[in-house]
Formats: C-alpha cells, structure tokens, sequence
C-alpha cells in the first residue's frame, strides 16, 4: 500500500464510519441522496507549474472535479471554491483565473455556489485551489470503483501517456518536434472530461474510476476492491500519435511502456465490464464520439494491476503518482 492511501486507510476512513455514501473513502466521490460529490485541490509547484496561464488553471481546476464526476456516471451540476492566493498576487492575475472559471462554467453547464477566497501571508506561498463538485447521480446510483468481477474486460478512453510527456516537456526534461510539444502540454495543461460517455457508463460499466494518478495505480485501485488481478497488454494501450512517435524513438521499448503506464494527470474514463457488453461498449464509444479500447482483464490473483509484454512477460513499472511516497 503507498503512502497516500495507507493515511487515507488508517487514519481518515475510520472517521466515515458507517455514514451512508461514504463508501469508507475507497472512492472518488460520496454518494449524498441523488447528488455526487467529489473534491480535489491543485496546488502550484505539484499540480501545476509556476508561471501556468492562470485562465488555464482554472479550467484544469474544473476538469480534474468534473472527470471524477463523469467516471461516476454523474451529471455535473455546480461546485464551492476555496483559493489561497500568494500575498503579492495582482487582481489582474484573479481576473485571468475568474475568466477561466466562466468559460468553463460555460461549456459544462454548471455555476459556483460559493466558498472562501485568502491569501498567503508570504508572497513565497504556493496558489492553493480547491474545489467541491456535485452533480445529479444516475438512477439506482453512482458507477462505483468496487464491482469489477472475474472475467471482466478493461477499456480505457482516449489515449494514455500524454500528460506526463507535455509535463516533462514543460521541464525541458524531453524535446519534441513544436506541433507534438503543443499537443501534448496541452493534454497536461488543459484535460478532456469524457462528459459523453461518462453518461453512458451506468449500466455497462461493473466498475469505473477516472486516470489521474496513472494508468497502472489506477487499475490496481480497481483489481484491489475486486480483490483480482488485472492484466493490462502494454500493446493495447492507446496511444496519441505524438506519443507514438516519441515511443518509437527509445531504445528501452518496455521501459518507455512502463513510464507511459505510470504517468498521471490523463483523465481518461478506466472502466471495467463484462464480456457480454463488448458490442455495447463499442456503441457506447461510436455515439459518444470517443475513443475507447479495450486494454486488459480481471482474472484470478491479488489485487493489483500488471503490465504484460507481447510475450506475456511482465514489465516492472512504477505504481503510479503518490504525494507521500518517499
């Protein structure tokens, strides 16, 4: 168990209690009567760079909440925000950000309720966001991350791997051609909420939960409330054609499978299903307009998620993004 989850576990879990909607904090959202409601926080230096456009900011700020939403089969509706802002910051730099908050607010068909708005004492504090996002559950309840059973297939959206390259380029730490660095900091900078085919997940997903913190850590978050094994085909996963052609330039083709399996901040749908519903997965995709494929499946074993060659060897990767690894 990482660091993170063991204190969320340990010592947070135990505080829901029994409370109904809770789901003892194995998920990422509370059930509350027929509202979803999920939180997540960005802070600069570890969810963004310094220097980010901050209208950019924003709109991640709102897609990383409603991504939760939508892996939940939820209908986002509104959310309360709460900034911490460096004690030097200009109203021209919250202007930028409230301009962000709108166009978004805009294009997902949702408004702010309320919150707090602070600031740092030191200039030096990091801009601190967080944000409380509900929306309406779908009948008989939100897709939850437990429920992936033996024999299930997995399918992922879009394409993975993406983020971590635009961050690392952003940190001059990988270059790419200019047309492939502009797609792929986009990718990190600016996520793509599966709006359309989060609707279409209640009834043909058994499990679901949204890439954030890596492909690998979050299918072993569903393989571990299954209590199976998932196997994913390094092959299978889809990949962007920038991607594609930075993966073909490395000498180490597993190790480079192993680095776009473990980078986060995707936000792609990671859903399980059975069998019978390939055909209506494959609607699902055709009439959402996104692309879904179908990675790997649930079989016997302990909960967690492996990376298999062409071969069916295992690739050793990284489990993913942890705040509090060491």
């Amino acid at each position: 168990m990482t660091g993170e989850f063991r204190i969320i576990s340990e010592l947070f879990a135990p505080l829901a209690g029994d409370a109904p909607g809770a789901f003892c904090l194995t998920d990422d959202a509370a059930l509350l009567g027929d509202r979803v409601v999920t939180k997540d926080m960005l802070i600069e230096g570890v969810h963004f760079l310094k220097g980010d456009p901050l209208d950019l900011v924003a709109k991640k700020l709102v897609r990383v909440n409603v991504s939760d939403l939508v892996a939940k089969g939820a209908k986002p509706a509104g959310y309360f925000l709460a900034c911490a802002w460096p004690s030097a910051t200009k109203i021209g730099a919250i202007e930028d950000f409230a301009r962000g908050l709108k166009e978004d607010q805009a294009l997902y068909r949702i408004a702010l309720y309320g919150g707090d708005t602070t600031r740092h004492v030191s200039a030096a504090g990091p801009l601190t966001l967080s944000a409380t996002f509900f929306g309406a559950a779908p009948r008989g309840g939100m897709v939850r991350r437990e429920g992936a059973a033996l024999g299930d297939d997995l399918f992922v959206s879009g394409s993975i791997g993406d983020a971590g390259l635009g961050l690392a380029a952003l940190q001059k730490l990988e270059k790419f051609p200019a047309a492939d660095r502009d797609f792929l900091v986009g990718r990190y900078r600016l996520p793509e909420p599966r709006v359309t085919l989060g609707g279409a997940l209640p009834g043909l997903a058994s499990a679901a939960i949204d890439v954030s913190d890596g492909l690998l850590a979050d299918a072993g978050r569903l393989a571990a409330l299954a209590k199976l094994r998932v196997e994913i085909e390094a092959s299978a996963i889809p990949l962007s054609p920038a991607a594609s052609r930075w993966l073909g330039k490395r000498e180490d083709r597993r190790a480079a499978l192993a680095r776009i399996a473990s980078s986060g901040d995707d936000y792609e749908i990671l859903f399980a299903a059975p069998p019978s519903r390939r055909r209506a997965v494959e609607m699902a995709a055709k009439l959402s307009k996104t692309p879904v494929a179908r990675i790997g499946a649930f079989v016997k074993g302990h909960g967690r998620a492996v990376l298999l060659d062409a071969d069916g060897s295992e690739i050793e990767a990284q489990g993913g993004f942890d705040h509090f690894a060491a």
